[in-house]
């Protein structure tokens, strides 16, 4: 499993409950861009449409030596099991969670996705969170 790009800011911004793994439907170019490592997953989220999970906002760059130029930003349907959907999207309708994706790798020359149902964190909590980090660097500085 060889990790191209990972999602920082979701741990930071979310708690993650449980995580997914998913198939991505891309085309070629797509996933020889992938390869190369030009996706970023900043701004991406999921929704279930229609009984379907798709992937909205995540960014590949076109390759350069692709004949056909592809949108940087489309929409890509994702691959998982029909209980898994039905799963996932009564969790996201009763308790008011999202779907991030946390990371893209490639798996047995696949592209997969890493799918997290989460729910945001308040503004305090991640600031109670910085103020940890810096008093347990504090802290390594004496001992």
């Amino acid at each position: 499993m060889k990790v191209i790009a990972k999602n920082k800011k979701a741990k930071f911004d979310y708690h993650i409950f449980e995580t997914y793994e998913a198939g991505i439907v891309l085309k070629g170019s797509e996933v020889k861009s992938i390869r190369m490592g030009k996706v970023s997953l900043s701004d991406a989220f999921a929704q279930v449409v229609n009984g379907e999970i798709f992937l909205f906002n995540m960014h590949i760059s076109p390759y350069e030596k692709a004949g056909e130029v592809l949108e940087a930003k489309r929409d890509r349907k994702l691959l998982l099991n029909k209980s898994e959907i039905r799963k996932i999207d009564g969790k996201l309708k009763t308790r008011g969670l999202t779907l991030v994706p946390l990371e893209v790798f490639i798996k047995k020359s696949f592209v997969k996705i890493t799918l997290a149902l989460a729910k945001g964190k308040k503004e305090y909590e991640k600031k109670r969170k910085i103020i940890e980090k810096e008093q347990r660097r504090e802290m390594k500085k004496y001992i």
